[in-house]
C-alpha cells in the first residue's frame, strides 16, 4: 500500500521548506532512515530521511519548489505499484509563489477544458517557435515546468518550450532556468562612465530570508549598548594550562571556549540577563543556553550549546567543536538551533577589535567580541603593556535596564581578568 511523504515541521516557527536536492530516483528503493532529500528551512538546510520503507514511487515536488509544512511531496509504495495521472495532480503539494497568472498556487479556480487551457498556452507563447523537445509538453501541449521555474523565466525571457528539463519525467526546474544564461528583457541602462556588463540577480534562499525577517524584527526593538574592556593576562596563562592537559588528537579549548564558560557562570548571578521578552512578560531560564554564531556561505546561523553553567571548559569546547562542524557540513538539527538564552558573537579571528552586533530575538542580550590586541594601559601610575579584548553588550531595553546590564557585564569582565572569581 503506497503511502504519502509529507514535508515534516522540523523546527518551531517552521512553516515552509524549499526543496534543495532530491537523493533518491524515482523507482530506486528506499529504507527508512536512509537519506531522501535536502531540505532548505528557514535555519538550516539540512537531509531529511524517509519515514518509511518501499519503493520511491513518484516525486511530487520538484527541486526549487518551497513547500508548505504537512504537504505531501512524494510517494513511497511497493514495486510494480501504479500511481494515476489523476492521483499525482490531486496530491501534487501547494507552492508558497504565486503562478504567472497572480493566484497562489493550491487556490481553486474554475475548471478548464483542454480549449481552454491550449488558449491560454498560445497566447503565453505566442511568436515562439515550436518546442525543441516536443516529450516535455503534456496535458494539451502545456510545457511541463514548476511555477518557480516559470517565474524564473518570465522575468528572465527564456522560452521554456526551447529547454530540456532534468526534472521528473522531463519537468523543467529553476535550475534549468538558470542554465540557459538568457539576459532579462530590460536591463537597467549603466550609468554613464560605468563598465557595460549584466547585472547579476542573486536570489535570498530561505536562510536569507529569515536573516532579513529577524534583523528587521531586532531593529525595531529599543536596544543599548554598552563596552567594557578586558585584561586577558589571567586567561591566557588559564589556557595555556588547559592546552597542556589535552591529549592527543583532542579538542584544543579556545579563548571563545573560556568566555562561554564565564558568560555562562555570570547568567546564573545575573537572571535577568538569561531571558526572553515575550510581550507583556519576560521569560527567566534556569540553565545558561549559549547560541554560538556561525558564519556559513551565505548566512549565518547560531547553534546553541545547553547547560554551559554545568560544563567544564575542556567540555565546552567538545561541544563546540561538534556542533560547529556539523554547521558548516550542513548536518545540523533543528534542536541544535532551538532554546539559546544568550547569544556570543565573535569576530576577534577576523581581527576586529570591537563591533556592536545585532540582537537575536527574543533574548535579551548579545555580546560581541573582539580580538585580543596589546594596548598601553596605566596602571597605578605606572604604563604597562596588556593584552586586551573589547566587550560589547548589546541589550533589549524591554526587558532589562542599563544598570542591571552594566553589573552582568561588570562580572563577565571580573571572571576574564581572575578566572578563580567564577569558582
Amino acid at each position: 500500500m503506497s503511502s504519502q511523504v509529507t514535508l515534516p515541521r522540523l523546527g518551531q516557527g517552521m512553516e515552509s521548506g524549499v526543496i534543495v536536492k532530491w537523493l533518491k530516483s524515482e523507482g530506486e528503493q528506499v529504507e527508512k532512515g536512509d537519506p531522501l532529500y535536502e531540505l532548505d528551512t528557514e535555519k538550516v538546510t539540512q537531509e531529511v530521511e524517509a519515514d518509511s520503507s518501499g519503493v520511491l514511487l513518484r516525486i511530487l515536488a520538484n527541486e526549487g519548489d518551497e513547500i508548505e509544512v504537512g504537504k505531501a511531496i512524494a510517494v513511497i509504495g511497493e514495486a510494480g505499484e501504479e500511481v494515476s495521472e489523476e492521483e499525482e495532480e490531486e496530491e501534487t503539494p501547494d507552492r508558497v509563489e504565486p503562478d504567472e497568472g497572480g493566484a497562489e498556487i493550491g487556490v481553486e479556480k474554475p475548471a478548464e477544458g483542454p480549449e481552454r487551457e491550449d488558449e491560454r498556452e498560445e497566447g503565453r507563447e505566442a511568436g515562439t517557435d515550436a518546442p525543441s523537445e516536443p516529450e516535455q509538453r503534456a496535458n494539451g501541449g502545456r510545457v511541463k515546468a514548476s511555477p518557480l521555474a516559470r517565474r524564473i523565466a518570465k522575468e528572465r525571457g527564456v522560452d521554456l518550450a526551447q529547454l530540456r528539463g532534468t526534472g521528473p519525467e522531463g519537468r523543467i526546474v529553476a535550475e534549468d532556468v538558470e542554465r540557459a544564461g538568457v539576459s532579462p528583457q530590460r536591463a537597467p541602462a549603466a550609468p554613464p562612465g560605468a563598465a557595460r556588463g549584466e547585472v547579476e540577480v542573486v536570489k535570498l534562499n530561505q536562510m536569507r530570508k529569515t536573516i532579513a525577517r529577524r534583523m528587521t524584527e531586532a531593529w525595531e526593538a529599543p536596544a543599548f549598548q554598552i563596552s567594557m574592556s578586558a585584561d586577558m593576562t589571567a586567561s591566557i596563562r588559564l589556557r595555556e594550562a588547559l592546552l597542556e592537559r589535552v591529549e592527543e588528537g583532542g579538542v584544543r579549548p579556545t579563548y571563545s571556549d573560556i568566555l562561554t564558560k564565564v558568560v555562562a557562570l555570570a547568567l546564573m548571578r545575573h537572571r535577568d540577563m538569561n531571558a526572553h521578552f515575550a510581550g507583556d512578560e519576560v521569560h527567566l531560564f534556569p540553565t545558561a543556553n549559549i547560541g554560538i554564531a556561525v558564519a556559513i556561505p551565505h548566512g549565518l546561523v547560531v547553534p546553541v550549546i545547553p547547560s554551559c553553567e554545568t560544563r567544564s571548559i575542556p567540555e565546552i569546547a567538545a561541544a563546540r567543536a561538534d556542533i560547529v562542524g556539523r554547521t558548516r557540513e550542513g548536518k545540523l538539527r533543528a534542536e541544535d538551533l532551538e532554546n539559546g538564552t544568550f547569544t556570543i558573537s565573535n569576530l576577534g579571528m577576523y581581527g576586529v577589535e570591537r563591533f556592536t552586533a545585532v540582537l537575536n530575538p527574543p533574548q535579551a542580550g548579545i555580546l560581541a567580541v573582539g580580538a585580543i590586541e596589546e594596548h598601553p594601559v596605566v596602571v597605578d601610575g605606572d604604563l604597562e603593556i596588556q593584552p586586551r579584548m573589547d566587550l560589547t553588550l548589546t541589550v533589549d531595553h524591554r526587558s532589562v535596564d542599563g544598570a542591571t546590564a552594566s553589573e552582568f557585564l561588570r562580572t563577565v569582565k571580573s571572571f576574564l581578568e581572575e578566572p578563580g572569581l567564577a569558582l
